[in-house]
């Protein structure tokens, strides 16, 4: 690899960037269906069932969330890339309940690329872990001709404090704290699709933890709680619905956008990880006459998106009103009900 002609840019080095590259979850589904879940009283969340991280109570007061994530460039600048890997993997403790105590980097990248480059990429994830309480206290890194990075985080939860995919329950509210159309902003601005504007937009949503959204839901009790990342808003609506054995019924009119994400939407752009979201999802998935760019957001991978809450109706309105008293976004989406599937009008 020569990386002399000129300047480097990091998404010219990766197949696919950011949550995009995830893995199919349909065929992670089948992988995991061989595994014999562990027989161990004080492991509180692991694969029976898979959440976004796993959890292991050290006493009645406290337990650990382990969690890891990386996946290759999303964005050109290295720092912005360093940001929002960290961000990503914290927000699957924030997820949880939980708040970050440390982290360890996971690292991939040529030994071609500029030293300089590195160090803004390790930079950036430490003043992340560091603004979400944490502390980045080592990691690994090999040579690889795709670079990658990312975070293992170990962060603290009280054991009944813990928010799973799983409690969804009939007459709870759902809502989502960030807009939607990561992956397509950013496929459409390679394409000539969508505009710096709205590029920078994108990445100053995926650099935003969702630190500040988990402290104000702490004090509401919800009934679950995922992060909407690289299997899209269908997707982990979906796994919320399956595992807590309940309809979910989304309106896509109501969906958040981030500026541009429709547009592209509507010019055709769709990233390469739709159709694997598309796979997974689309047979549990029943559509109402729902224009297709709104069908395309809700597929749209999320790289650090916001999170997805379940909670009872009775107390939406006390967690609308906390979330924008402290000037953060915050959309209702949808409800539970009896039955099972995801149902978008």
């Amino acid at each position: 690899m020569n990386l002399d002609t000129g300047p480097v840019k990091l998404t010219d080095l990766a197949s696919c960037g950011g949550c995009a590259a995830k893995y199919s979850a349909a065929r992670l589904e089948q992988l995991l269906a061989g595994f014999v879940p562990a027989e161990a009283e004080d492991l509180l969340v692991g694969l029976d069932p898979a959440d976004d991280a796993a959890v292991y109570r050290l006493d009645d007061e406290r337990a650990l969330i382990f969690t890891l994530d990386f996946f290759p460039p999303v964005v050109d600048d290295p720092a912005d890339y360093g940001a929002i890997a960290a961000t990503n993997a914290l927000n699957d403790v924030f997820a949880m309940g939980g708040t970050p105590l440390l982290a360890l980097s996971i690292a991939a990248f040529p030994e071609e690329l500029p030293m300089e480059m590195l160090a803004e990429i390790f930079a950036a994830a430490d003043q992340q872990v560091r603004a979400a309480g944490g502390l980045l206290a080592g990691g690994h890194t090999i040579r690889d001709a795709e670079p990658k990075y990312g975070l293992a985080v170990v962060g603290m939860v009280h054991p009944k404090g813990i928010w799973p995919k799983n409690g969804a329950k009939p007459g709870d509210t759902l809502f989502v704290t960030k807009p939607l159309g990561t992956g397509l902003v950013m496929t459409g601005y390679k394409r000539g699709q969508a505009g710096t504007q709205q590029l920078e937009r994108a990445i100053r949503w995926m650099r935003t933890l969702n630190n500040d959204a988990a402290d104000v839901l702490r004090g509401l009790e919800p009934n679950a709680v995922t992060d909407v990342t690289g299997f899209g808003l269908f997707g982990h609506t979906y796994e919320v619905a399956d595992r807590s054995g309940v309809r979910i019924r989304l309106e896509s009119e109501r969906f958040p956008a981030i500026d541009g994400a429709l547009d592209a939407a509507r010019q055709g752009v769709r990233t390469s990880g739709d159709p694997r979201n598309r796979d997974f999802a689309g047979r549990h998935l029943t559509l109402e006459g729902v224009p297709e760019a709104f069908v395309a957001l809700g597929y749209d991978p999320q790289t650090a998106g916001g999170l997805l809450i379940s909670i009872p109706a009775e107390r939406a309105a006390a967690l609308e009103a906390d979330f924008e008293s402290r000037k953060l976004f915050i959309r209702r989406v949808g409800r539970v009900e009896e039955g099972s599937g995801v149902v978008v009008a």
